[in-house]
Formats: C-alpha cells, sequence, structure tokens
C-alpha cells in the first residue's frame, strides 16, 4: 500500500489528533511541532511562544481511502479557523491555525479550499506554508486522549456546506497567506 502525507496545525494538537485519527483512511498520527526555527523543540520551550514552531499533527493516510482534499476539508470544520490568535482558550503563536503542505499539489488543494471559504464570506486566518521539518513531541502527548480517556475541550466538527454555490470566486489566491500574515 502506497501511503502519503499530510501536517496541519489547528490549536492544542490533542484535539486535532483525536479527530484525525477517527477518519477512514488515516492509519497513523504523530503530534508534535513544525515551522519554527528551534531545533529539536521541547513542549516547554514551545508553550513560550519564542520557537516559532506551532503545535501539529503529521498524519500518514492511504489516498485510495480518503483524499487530500477530504483532509483539507475536513481540518477546517474541525477548528475555528476565523481564531487568529489560538484556538479557544488556548491563545499563543503555538496554537494559531496553519496548513503545512508537503508539495505544489497540496498547497494548489489548500488554495482552492481557502478561496472557497473566502467565497463564501469566512475571515480565514489560517496560514498556508511549505513543510520543511517536524519533530515528534514527547510520548506522553501522544494518543493523548487515548491514554487519559478524556475528551477534547476545544475541538469538535462543525460540518461546513462546501456545496454551496457561490457566483463571486475570487480570481486570484491573496499571496500573504503564511506566517508573515499573522
Amino acid at each position: 500500500m502506497t501511503t502519503r502525507k499530510a501536517v496541519f496545525a489547528a490549536g492544542c494538537f490533542w484535539g486535532v489528533e483525536h479527530l484525525f485519527k477517527q477518519l477512514k483512511g488515516v492509519i497513523s498520527t504523530t503530534v508534535g511541532y513544525t515551522g519554527g526555527y528551534t531545533d529539536n523543540p521541547t513542549y516547554e520551550q514551545v508553550c513560550t511562544g519564542t520557537t516559532g514552531h506551532h503545535e501539529a499533527v503529521l498524519i500518514e493516510y492511504d489516498p485510495g481511502k480518503i483524499n487530500y482534499q477530504e483532509l483539507v476539508e475536513y481540518f477546517f470544520e474541525i477548528h475555528d479557523f476565523t481564531q487568529a490568535d489560538g484556538q479557544g482558550p488556548d491563545i499563543g503563536p503555538q496554537y494559531r491555525s496553519n496548513i503545512f503542505y508537503l508539495n505544489d499539489e497540496q498547497k494548489q488543494t489548500a488554495q482552492k479550499i481557502i478561496m472557497k471559504l473566502l467565497s463564501l464570506e469566512y475571515d480565514v486566518q489560517t496560514g498556508l506554508t511549505q513543510f520543511e521539518r517536524f519533530w515528534p513531541a514527547e510520548d506522553y502527548h501522544q494518543d493523548y486522549y487515548q491514554k487519559t480517556g478524556k475528551q477534547p475541550y476545544c475541538h469538535f466538527r462543525r460540518p461546513i456546506d462546501w456545496d454551496k454555490k457561490q457566483d463571486d470566486l475570487p480570481r486570484f489566491f491573496p499571496e500573504d497567506y503564511g506566517p508573515g500574515m499573522i
């Protein structure tokens, strides 16, 4: 079986991982840190908001069961992508919403979905950044909700009507999406 990878940041990685693990076609998830400039950061370092890293989830999936577009759409449905400074009660740069694309196809897919959301008049605050490196979080963060029996406190699915027709689709993608936008 050929698998592919995707990387998303949508606030506290515990809830994001928990919800993505429920999707048919998701083979594995790893919570960790990406997008910053500190090598091999610790949770304590990332929590200071000074490493540039996001709490993120690396997803390995089977493209025969779920495609990247479906993952991106689901990503937007499980967090508040209109919040610029974190997610719910988790405030700080490490909790910002961001898609880290691994190739041009992923970038174009994410751009298309962001443009659709903008056409639906959502105030999208999600960054779009080229993936560089992923640092796995400490073991006690992996499968956190499964280990503790708790439930996510700021992540749940809010379905979006992706089929809603809009005549006013923007004709270009704003180039200011990414780390400089936030």
